[in-house]
């Protein structure tokens, strides 16, 4: 592609289409599946708790290797297409589990192998495709951009459709597959035949790395303080993502408006994602991604200060943390994309999105593992609401203190410049 020229609106909405039913995807499988086999279907907790970890940590693992055979492929477009029809697939088969005859378990651990092969296939590819358009910085957070509307589109229909498609959540569920695997082929084609081609590159030299083109990118001084930084991040993300039904069950004794709430939240962040776009054009990304940073302190410190039945004021805080949130789904892959151009590493652009993806996965499990056991470390039990004192500094201090050392590692890594600039 020519240096500095601008990708035309209806290819980077071409780009971004297969975005959304990924996202939809995902929030089915974090959320609803364990309420679907445990609640609905009666499997035993602990089982299904021991096959989820499992598969989740493999699904982590596997992350990497993707992003490897993308780079010795260097066919981003084919695997991503591959990726997300498997993931449809997958979706339908977890979605609609049989209610006699197989067990619940093997059916399970068979239905999740496309389900995650197929989302990590097409999540790694589909971003490193992405980081693959566009020679200016600018241009390359207009692509991430356009991805993550989308996305957020996804999780927000994902949250509605279930409940709206048929009166019992597991029928909704399964009906919501149907209509996901349709979602999945229609913008799977749209994105492959409008969506830009990515310039074809070399192959990556073989690493001298003792693990390969895995660890590869770890030799790029760039990427090591910004994984640094989106490892601090991102569990300072998850971590009130984990707890907010909690906070809002048990903190704000407001069950019934959680999912308002939530609603809010992603709109919030799809729409200020225009907003960090141009911030991060006049000010740089770092600094714009500092801003979000910063925003999101200011929310959770707010929402230190909340008590029983303050709806307005937590929906304020949604509003905020919201537009916080589209500085983090906007920024730091802009920034990885910078990275990898800085040190023309476009070849190994899959390696960089595989370790990028594992740690988001990893972000997820680690606020979860740290979370949870605090809590009960500190004597919360969920509906007991004497006990709300350890949740409020669990879901709104711990995640201030690492946003801060987040905020405090990227400003001394990037935020002098506008742009990353790294001998």
């Amino acid at each position: 592609m020519r240096s500095n020229a601008r990708i035309p609106g209806s290819a980077l909405a071409a780009y971004g289409a297969l975005g959304l039913p990924l996202a939809s995807a995902a929030l089915p499988v974090y959320v609803h599946l364990p309420n679907l086999y445990g609640g609905v279907l009666g499997m035993n907790l602990a089982l299904l708790g021991s096959l989820l970890l499992a598969a989740r940590l493999l699904d982590a693992l596997a992350d990497p290797l993707v992003g490897v055979l993308n780079d010795r492929l260097q066919r981003p477009r084919l695997l991503a297409g591959a990726g997300a029809l498997l993931l449809g697939f997958g979706m339908l088969l977890v979605l609609n589990p049989p209610r006699s005859g197989i067990g619940l378990a093997p059916w399970l651990v068979l239905a999740l192998v496309p389900v995650y092969l197929g989302f990590s296939l097409a999540s790694v590819s589909y971003h490193a495709w992405g980081a693959l358009l566009g020679d200016d910085p600018h241009e390359r957070t207009r692509v991430v951009a356009s991805r993550e509307a989308f996305g957020i589109a996804g999780v927000v229909a994902a949250s509605v459709l279930p409940t709206m498609l048929a009166p019992t959540l597991d029928a909704g569920l399964a009906r919501f597959a149907w209509l996901l695997a349709a979602m999945t082929a229609i913008a799977t084609l749209v994105t492959l035949v409008g969506a830009p081609r990515p310039a074809r590159r070399a192959r990556a030299a073989p690493s001298s790395h003792r693990f390969g083109g895995i660890a590869a990118p770890f030799a790029n001084p760039a990427f090591r303080p910004l994984f640094a930084v989106f490892i601090l991040n991102g569990i300072a993300t998850a971590l009130p993502a984990t707890l907010v039904l909690f906070f809002v069950s048990d903190a704000l004794q407001l069950p019934r408006l959680a999912g308002p709430f939530l609603a809010i939240y992603f709109l919030a962040g799809a729409v200020s994602l225009p907003f960090w776009v141009g911030a991060a054009r006049r000010g740089g990304k770092a600094r714009a991604w500092l801003g979000g940073m910063l925003a999101a302190v200011l929310a959770f410190v707010c929402a230190f200060l909340l008590g029983p039945g303050d709806a307005l004021a937590f929906g304020a805080i949604c509003v905020l943390s919201g537009l916080a949130l589209g500085a983090d789904l906007a920024l730091p892959p802009a920034l990885l994309a910078d990275v990898i151009h800085e040190r023309a590493e476009e070849a190994r652009a899959g390696a960089y999105f595989g370790l990028w993806n594992f740690a988001t996965k990893l972000n997820l499990a680690l606020a979860a593992g740290l979370a949870l056991p605090l809590l009960a470390w500190l004597g919360y039990q969920p509906g007991a609401a004497p006990t709300v004192a350890p949740l409020y500094y669990v879901y709104c201090l711990v995640p201030c203190a690492l946003k801060l050392a987040a905020a405090a590692l990227l400003w001394r890594e990037f935020g002098r410049s506008p742009e990353i600039v790294h001998a």
